[in-house]
């Protein structure tokens, strides 16, 4: 009886998740069609190229789906299939297990709350930059270090511009920002605090070579809630 074509690809497809390759995973299919069978009948079933039918059953050997036989041909027989079952099922098992003690390491209450420190100015200014072009609604940067964003990063802020997105600049007076861009002024600013769509944040020293940088949403807002208490407190 010929093999039902949709009934091996579902299994080619769940072999796969067990880790199989492709091949593998026809060959595999092949052999436990045949029940005992050399690696040219193999390639033959599977529509996989002879050159490679050998190191495919020797790749299934090795991970434990296949046997090899005594003598001349070498010969290759799929393992038990019940053993087979009750070894993946207990891997499954322990796996699932694994992962919920990993689960019980988190945090009782809200999302883990993880900031990264990044160090050197070149650095910070490459996360400015990532910021502004992960941006999809609007970012707000408090700064009064506005001529260096400014100018180091124009190609991102105009792109962002294109893009449709709302930028706010909270800096102190008398310094030049980008056009198209909302704007308040606020004085005594030292630090740069940058917020992202209200899911990532950045805080810097004053000389921009240091920083803090978060994507947790809680945190995030946390900062954004700082800015805009900034932005009330100055002039637009």
């Amino acid at each position: 009886m010929p093999l039902d074509p949709e009934q091996v690809s579902r299994i080619q497809e769940n072999l796969k998740m067990l880790g199989l390759s492709a091949y593998e995973a026809q060959g595999f299919i092949a052999l436990v069609y045949h029940g005992v069978a050399n690696a040219d009948t193999v390639a033959d079933t599977a529509q996989i190229p002879r050159t490679s039918a050998y190191k495919v059953m020797e790749s299934l050997v090795k991970k434990g789906f296949v046997r090899e036989t005594e003598g001349r041909p070498k010969m290759f027989k799929p393992e038990d299939l019940n053993k087979l079952e009750d070894e993946i099922s207990s891997k499954v098992r322990s796996l699932f297990e694994d992962l919920r003690q990993v689960r019980a390491l988190q945090p009782s209450k809200g999302q883990p709350q993880l900031v990264y420190t990044i160090y050197g100015r070149q650095n910070v200014m490459m996360k400015i930059g990532e910021m502004i072009n992960l941006t999809e609604s609007e970012i707000f940067i408090c700064t009064p270090k506005v001529k260096e964003i400014r100018t180091e990063m124009r190609k991102e802020i105009e792109n962002a511009i294109k893009r449709g997105v709302k930028l706010i600049f909270v800096t102190p007076p008398n310094k030049r920002v980008p056009p198209n861009i909302t704007v308040y002024r606020k004085e005594g600013l030292i630090a740069t605090d940058i917020v992202s769509d209200k899911t990532r944040a950045l805080l810097a020293g004053a000389d921009l070579d240091a920083c803090g940088y978060t994507d947790n949403p809680a945190l995030a807002l946390h900062v954004y809630q700082f800015i805009t208490m900034m932005m009330r407190d100055g002039v637009s």
